[in-house]
């Protein structure tokens, strides 16, 4: 199934969190390969929202919050390398809305 268009991806997330440079769970460094920078956030976004538009969402998980899905795929940075990533997203039980968790190398397709 394919997440919707409109899933929401909080810039805050993206410029405080994956893309800034953090003492436990850093993936500034990883994005950073393929040229993403706090300061152009907004190309990690328009990529992301790209991925879940190309590909499949898998539900991997029910927890008392919602159900947890994977999209698994390539993001081409802005210095046109390309990461193998597997994002995570929630659709919120309470109001079915659905959120990026946040991303992780795909260590498995990068082989």
């Amino acid at each position: 199934m394919k997440l919707p268009p409109d899933s929401v991806i909080s810039d805050r997330k993206l410029k405080e969190y994956l893309l800034s440079p953090r003492v436990e769970d850093d993936k500034s460094g990883f994005l950073a390969i393929a040229g993403y920078t706090p300061s152009q956030w907004y190309e990690l976004e328009a990529d992301l929202r790209n991925l879940i538009g190309e590909k499949d969402a898998d539900l991997t998980r029910s927890t008392v919050y919602g159900d947890m899905y994977e999209v698994k795929g390539s993001l081409v940075g802005p210095n046109g390398k390309t990461l193998q990533v597997i994002t995570v997203w929630i659709r919120l039980k309470v109001n079915s809305e659905t959120r990026f968790v946040t991303l992780v190398p795909d260590k498995e397709a990068a082989k």
